[in-house]
Parts: C-alpha cells; sequence; structure tokens
C-alpha cells in the first residue's frame, strides 16, 4: 500500500484521537528513520522520549528475537525469569526496595497514587501545575492540561489539589493533615520542558520529611538517562518515596513499573494491585537488553554530553531570532520556546528532514535517541536556522 491509502484506512476505521503527521514510518537505523516512499529523516523525537538507543538497535532486537522464540506471555500468576532478573538490576541501580511492573507511564503512576494512599491512610494527593501524569480518569485528575479533562470533570476521582510548580510556598499553603504526598515530574516534559530551582527541590524534599508527605518522582520521561543522568531526580537532590518509570526503560517495548523504599511498598498486600500483561517475559528481555546497553555503551554519560552540547549550538538561534524566548532542558530532553504557536515549524522542520513536535502551544521538544551524534545536532540547528530565516 502507499502511504495516502494506509492513511484513507486508518480515517476509516480508526477512531479518531490523533492529529498524525501525514508520513507513514516503515524502518529505521540509529537516529535515521525511513517512510514507505523512501523518504529519510532524523528522528529527534524518539517515539516521545521512548527509542533511547535509537532504531534497530542489535540487542535489543536480539533478545526480542530469541525471548520470543522461547517464551512471550505467563501472566502474573508464575514467576519468570527475565522480568525477576531486571526487578534486581533497576532497583539495585536506583536505591528503591521494591518494584511493581506495569504497561505504560499512566498506569505506573496510577498505581503510584494507590500506593501512597494506601499506605499512608490519607486521601489528598498534590500535584503541579502544567503536570502530565496520564489520561486515564485517576491520572487525569493530577493532569493539568483541562481541554484533556474537561468533558470528565465532574467524574473525577477527589482529593487532589494543584500547586505551582518550583514554588514552595504554594505547596507549603495546599498541605493539610490529610495530604499523603505529591507527585511531581523532576523535568516537565509535556508541560513545556521546565526545571524548577535546585532552592525548590532542596526545600521541597525538606518540607515533606518534616510533614511525613510522601514524594512520588515521575520519571516516565525524564528517567532512564534522558535527562543526563540515570534518573533526573539525581541531578537536583530530590529524594522520592515512589518512583515511576516508562517510556525508554524498554527502548521500544512497552514497559513501565513503579518502585517504592520498603516501608512504604509494604502498604500493598496480595489483591490490593495487579495486572496481566506487564513483566513479561518478553518485556523483561527487552528491558535487560536496553539496560545492557546502558552499562556497555556509556549511553547516560553521552545523553549528558550531547545534551550540553545540543543547548550550546541552540543558544546562538536564540540571539539571532527575538522570536526564541528561552532554550531550556536538561540532558537530551530539551526545549526552544517561541512567541508564537509553533505546530508551522514542525511541518517545516518535516520538509527538511526531520521528527520533532511542538508541546505546550509554543514549544518545541526535542528527545532525540541518546545515542545521537554531533553532526546530527548540527544538521538539525541548520535545518531551524533555514527555516526560522525563512519566517
Amino acid at each position: 500500500m502507499n502511504t495516502q491509502e494506509i492513511i484513507d484506512i486508518e480515517d476509516k476505521y480508526f477512531i479518531n484521537t490523533f492529529n498524525r503527521v501525514p508520513i507513514v514510518l516503515d524502518h529505521g537505523e540509529g537516529v535515521k528513520v525511513w517512510d514507505i516512499d523512501g523518504n529519510e529523516y532524523l528522528d529527534f523525537l524518539a517515539g516521545i522520549a521512548v527509542n533511547c538507543l535509537g532504531h534497530n538497535h542489535p540487542k535489543l532486537v536480539s533478545a526480542i528475537q530469541e525471548q520470543a522464540g522461547k517464551l512471550i506471555h505467563v501472566s502474573s500468576i508464575y514467576y519468570n525469569e527475565p522480568a525477576t532478573v531486571y526487578a534486581k538490576r533497576l532497583v539495585d541501580a536506583t536505591g528503591f526496595d521494591r518494584i511493581f511492573f506495569a504497561n505504560s507511564g499512566a498506569e505506573a503512576n496510577e498505581g503510584a497514587i494507590k500506593l501512597a494512599i494506601k499506605y499512608s491512610g490519607k486521601h489528598e494527593v498534590l500535584y503541579c501545575g502544567d503536570s502530565f501524569h496520564g489520561r486515564t480518569i485517576l491520572t487525569l485528575s493530577v493532569t493539568d492540561h483541562p481541554e484533556y479533562s474537561a468533558p470528565y470533570v465532574e467524574n473525577l476521582p477527589k482529593g487532589f489539589k494543584k500547586v505551582e510548580f518550583g514554588n514552595l510556598d504554594s505547596v507549603k499553603e495546599a498541605i493539610t493533615d490529610q495530604t499523603a504526598a505529591i507527585i511531581i515530574e523532576p523535568v516537565q516534559g509535556e508541560g513545556g520542558v521546565h526545571v524548577a530551582s535546585e532552592e525548590f527541590y532542596k526545600g521541597l524534599n525538606d518540607l515533606c520529611k518534616e510533614k511525613g508527605i510522601l514524594i512520588i518522582a515521575d520519571e516516565v520521561q525524564s528517567g532512564f538517562g534522558r535527562c543526563g543522568a540515570l534518573f533526573a531526580h539525581e541531578l537536583f537532590g530530590l529524594e522520592p518515596d515512589i518512583m515511576t518509570v516508562a517510556k525508554g526503560i524498554g527502548g521500544g517495548f512497552p514497559m513501565a513499573a513503579f518502585l517504592a523504599k520498603e516501608d512504604v511498598a509494604g502498604g500493598f498486600v496480595p489483591g490490593d494491585h495487579g495486572t496481566t500483561f506487564a513483566g513479561s517475559p518478553l518485556a523483561g528481555a527487552a528491558a535487560n537488553a536496553v539496560f545492557d546497553a546502558f552499562e556497555e555503551e556509556n549511553i547516560v554519560e553521552n545523553s549528558k554530553k550531547m545534551g550540553e552540547y545540543f543547548k550550546e549550538k541552540l543558544a546562538p538561534l536564540k540571539d539571532k531570532y527575538d522570536f526564541i524566548t528561552d532554550v531550556r532542558g536538561s540532558g537530551l530532553l530539551v526545549g526552544l520556546e517561541l512567541n508564537f504557536e509553533g505546530a508551522d515549524i514542525v511541518g517545516k522542520m518535516l520538509e527538511e528532514g526531520f521528527l520533532i513536535n511542538c508541546t505546550a502551544g509554543n514549544v518545541l521538544r526535542f528527545a532525540p535517541p541518546l545515542v545521537v551524534k554531533e553532526e546530527e545536532i548540527d544538521a538539525l540547528v541548520e535545518a531551524l536556522d533555514k527555516v526560522f530565516s525563512s519566517l
């Protein structure tokens, strides 16, 4: 089938919830992808911060192929080795004590919120402005995007209170004797690639310890090397009691989890939470292969180095074009803020052979594979300059 035939079929049969870019991707290699018409692109979105090793990484492909030939799914009734091995590796690498596997970031966040409420015996959870934690009914309650939640506002669970990201006084004012936890993205992705001050993170730590309030770090987008550390909270000295992860940990295979300290994890007993698909042998094999690559190929170090290089290359564009209001981010989660809507820039960059996206309306978001090289960043910045100069 050609591109238009595929688009026509989707338009007819899919429930219409996505505004897709009108190309059909076919295969990839590293940071490069090709559509079915043979057009080549440099992928600076990586499946929305998912394909951390790029496309067609040999370790990941081999691990999935080998495990698929042995055992794909067993359910949560039985043990399996790949997921168990991975659980130990991730727990040992993070300083947490227990893990629960999920399939998506929203599922992990939902489980983490349930655990915090169950453990604490309290019913209030704080969340930040400009946050994004998922689109389930529960996670919409802690996602500050009214366009997503408005149709369901009367159906959303109660007990969730918004505070201002980066404003410790706002957090203090929201706390009551029924506050169980605060859920926070150490670096906000969907909300516009925002990073708070070190003083805020330290103050939040101290405040929550003093008040006995749990910190849930949503590392779904910012975690697993994306921000130049294994997890972004490490960069700021944030000390979460629960952490959620997804996206990059499977390298493209659906995989998620929440991790907790020993005492907090004890809030759940058998029957309190469950899953059918999560923690499968196939997911475990994929995640182990990603972990192997991280250890053997210095992926986190490259993310930090290339992230610094990326922002250095973008800085002259901010000086050159007065409609660029900010360049910010951490590691290879980078935002370039404009003083106008950025959707047209995404389209123009596609014509130049680059996959990017726009979030929060006017922030160009770049989240390339963590294996990206300087010359690929140079090519993107050159293309951005060309597009901006034509405006």
